[in-house]
């Protein structure tokens, strides 16, 4: 079976990805995969060099973004609210192109606290043409999971499955190393919904030694 990484971070997720679009095309030919993903965290800044990158290794670009999703409104903009989930967002089409476009644009210039942020408004708006997966533990949905809230991840769900429609909405599951996220749960909440799961290893860095490149990038942040 096939297998392509749907969730990288490339250079462009800065403090955090490790990825080196001129490398990271040529590393996932070697290893025999035929299509790869860009979702840096908020941006697109990365998505021409990375469409190139593929081209020039013959392997099918997919455009994509990690964004922030506002647990209310894109304008709450004080700390009594939370300030982000993490949400992924492939393009299926150039229409998902363009709306992901806006999505990004509008994050900045209309949602910008702390991270450029959008909200369930937008998406409403700007769904078409996008696939969407559930995002790693920073995701709205594994973060009521974990909380043990599997009512309110259930309404999520739902909610998400209806807008972007049943084939193009998935549920992430995270690694082992994510710890905390039971995976039976996880695969009996998608199940239960009669939805589908996609098993991700969040990309950040390819070969092994550039995780220590990917750790000083994280301490950086603190």
């Amino acid at each position: 079976m096939a297998f392509s990484h749907l969730h990288v971070h490339t250079e462009y997720s800065l403090l955090d990805g490790a990825c080196r679009i001129s490398k990271i095309a040529k590393a996932a030919k070697q290893m025999g995969m035929n299509s790869l993903a860009i979702t840096d965290h908020g941006v697109m800044y990365g998505v021409i060099d990375f469409y190139r990158a593929c081209k020039n290794e013959g392997i099918k670009p997919i455009i994509g973004c990690e964004v922030y999703v506002a647990p209310h409104s894109r304008f709450d903009k004080t700390t009594a609210y939370e300030k982000y989930y993490h949400m992924i967002l492939l393009c299926e089409n150039n229409i998902g192109y363009q709306n992901l476009i806006k999505l990004v644009s509008l994050g900045f210039t209309e949602g910008f606290y702390s991270k450029p942020r959008i909200d369930d408004e937008l998406l409403k708006q700007y769904h078409e043409g996008l696939i969407c997966l559930s995002a790693c533990l920073a995701g709205e949905i594994p973060q009521k999971l974990l909380n043990g809230d599997y009512s309110a991840a259930k309404q999520k769900a739902e909610f998400y499955r209806d807008m972007f429609g049943k084939d193009n909405f998935f549920i992430e599951q995270p690694f082992m190393c994510d710890y905390g996220y039971n995976i039976e749960i996880g695969e009996n909440f998608y199940s239960n919904l009669l939805l589908s799961g996609i098993f991700q290893i969040r990309l950040h860095f390819f070969l092994l030694y550039k995780r220590s490149l990917q750790n000083l990038y994280l301490f950086d942040l603190k």
